[in-house]
């Protein structure tokens, strides 16, 4: 809260936060939330975990599924993205991004103790949920994977190119390097409009320090990936040229997850959630089939109120 006298904090729109549902990161600063609750009891949590320079608004769609088979929704805008503060686009370090999802998620916890949780992450949000659970791997019911961001493109990853991304880190950190180009996001030409006419999403160029933080969560996932045993879901779009469809392959072939399933869609863009109708409307089916196979079927339902949620 405010101290007495002291204007509200405001979103980067300037709509005062308490008028926004919201969390308070461990470094004070406010996270958008949205929340999609079904309107009977929920059967899992879900928090989906969105990518670089976007925001969690466009998983309505994918999460207005999840709901109709009464699954609890949850996600924020990460800090320096959409109606969340920080500075946009850019992080000291990854892990921040991955501590403020565990806090979310342990909110949730909290007023829903015996749900399994899943997770859903894309393209960025895809290695945070990677790390995420790596951190809990005993905490989470399975991670359904869109297009994750598991290593950095090769052409760009060459030592040479390693190399001298370091060295401009340490010489000029805020120097930025090219923008996403929402051409490769889709094959629909609405929804790259759509992307390119949504003011919150970040337009502008990505900062040296910020790839470098990108570069460092990958390797991460390369370290991660041996001891990988919680279930997990991979789609990705053979045509991806923002993030290579090689790590998946990878990711699938390496971890040894006795659960783990690979759906690899010919032509496919980058968000393959808004790619081609028949492509988004697959991918709404297979995260949906593939989390709710996963949930313990209800046998009995308790008599009376259910404590946690009151």
């Amino acid at each position: 809260m405010p101290e007495s006298g002291a204007a509200p904090r405001r979103s980067p729109q300037g709509v005062p936060y308490t008028d926004l549902p919201h969390i308070v990161n461990a470094d004070g600063l406010h996270l958008f939330c949205r929340y999609w609750e079904p309107s009977g009891p929920p059967r899992a949590l879900v928090f989906i975990a969105h990518g670089a320079g976007e925001h969690c608004g466009p998983y309505d769609e994918i999460a207005q599924k999840l709901k109709e088979v009464s699954l609890l929704v949850f996600a924020h805008d990460h800090v320096g993205h959409g109606q969340s503060e920080g500075d946009r686009m850019n992080i000291k370090d990854f892990q921040f991004y991955i501590r403020d999802s565990l806090q979310h998620i342990d909110l949730m916890k909290s007023r829903y103790p015996d749900l399994p949780v899943f997770i859903m992450g894309h393209s960025m949000g895809g290695a945070i949920s990677i790390l995420t659970a790596c951190e809990r791997p005993t905490d989470f019911a399975g991670v359904a994977l869109i297009a994750p961001m598991v290593q950095m493109n090769p052409e760009s990853a060459t030592p040479f190119k390693v190399f001298l991304a370091k060295v401009l880190n340490q010489l000029l950190p805020s120097i930025t390097l090219g923008s996403i180009e929402s051409k490769w996001v889709s094959r629909d030409r609405k929804q790259v409009e759509a992307y390119d006419a949504d003011q919150l999403n970040f337009h502008g160029g990505m900062r040296v320090s910020f790839g470098m933080q990108l570069m460092g969560a990958t390797a991460r996932i390369q370290t991660e990936i041996p001891s990988i045993s919680w279930p997990f879901l991979l789609l990705h779009g053979d045509a991806d040229q923002l993030c290579d469809i090689r790590g998946s392959m990878m990711m699938y072939k390496d971890t040894p997850s006795s659960d783990k399933k690979i759906k690899v869609y010919e032509g496919g863009y980058h968000a393959l959630h808004h790619d081609l109708p028949e492509v988004s409307e697959s991918v709404l089916k297979e995260v949906t089939s593939w989390i709710t196979e996963r949930i313990p079927a209800v046998t009995s339902f308790p008599s009376g109120p259910i404590p946690h949620l009151q």
